[in-house]
């Protein structure tokens, strides 16, 4: 994840967690880039939540570069990272940047029930959907929501969809992967939608999943308060 101007790169971030390279051979590589103006910022992305604190945690003692963003998939197919991931970013200083966040393309609806089965090899961008977890019954009942929302506003799945993830307070930017000019329009055009409170409310509903441990113990403690 790079993103560069006349002056050079502003932001490198290490592209997906290896599990082996200790962290600290990789902050202080990441501290070497910067000291020497080659970025201005880094960043992570695909990995655990405890490791990211860690690192966070790491830098701050030894006076290296803190890690300033987090790329992770969030959408409304995939929101497990609201368990740990988000509230970690909020804790620990770092922005969001989704990646996928139409989830493969399924929150445009392009896929219906007769793509369940894919077909030929992954670089089908059907079968990149489907390994990624992204194209699943459950995931086309929301697509399905997405649809009704949208027809209803008169706007596009695409944009409701973008919205959404935007009304996080964590996401800085969606990461959108937009092939045609009309598609990165129709992608930018998400910034002119205002999902209002029950639409908000149906989104949430159709996607939502469970909290896990200790989230939902915590949850039903707080609630009985």
């Amino acid at each position: 994840m790079t993103s560069r101007s006349s002056a050079g790169p502003h932001v490198v971030a290490l592209h997906i967690w290896d599990g082996r390279t200790p962290v600290e051979e990789v902050l202080r590589a990441m501290d070497d880039l910067v000291r020497a103006g080659k970025v201005l910022y880094v960043g992570i992305s695909d990995i655990p939540a405890w490791q990211v604190s860690r690192m966070q945690e790491i830098a701050r003692l030894r006076g290296w570069s803190p890690l300033v963003a987090l790329q992770i998939p969030y959408s409304l197919v995939e929101r497990t990272v609201e368990r740990e991931l988000i509230p970690m970013t909020e804790a620990m200083g770092l922005a969001v940047l989704p990646w996928s966040p139409l989830a493969g393309g399924v929150l445009t609806g392009k896929y219906g029930r007769s793509d369940l089965e894919t077909d030929g090899g992954m670089g089908a961008r059907k079968a990149v959907a489907a390994g990624n977890g992204f194209l699943t019954e459950r995931a086309l009942k929301i697509a399905a929501v997405v649809q009704e929302l949208a027809a209803e506003a008169g706007t596009t799945p695409s944009r409701v969809a973008l919205a959404w993830t935007l009304l996080n307070p964590a996401v800085v930017s969606s990461l959108v992967g937009a092939r045609t000019l009309a598609q990165l329009k129709d992608n930018l055009g998400a910034l002119e939608i205002e999902l209002d409170t029950g639409q908000r409310a149906r989104l949430d509903e159709v996607s939502a999943v469970d909290p896990g441990f200790p989230h939902d113990i915590l949850g039903r403690l707080a609630a009985s308060r």
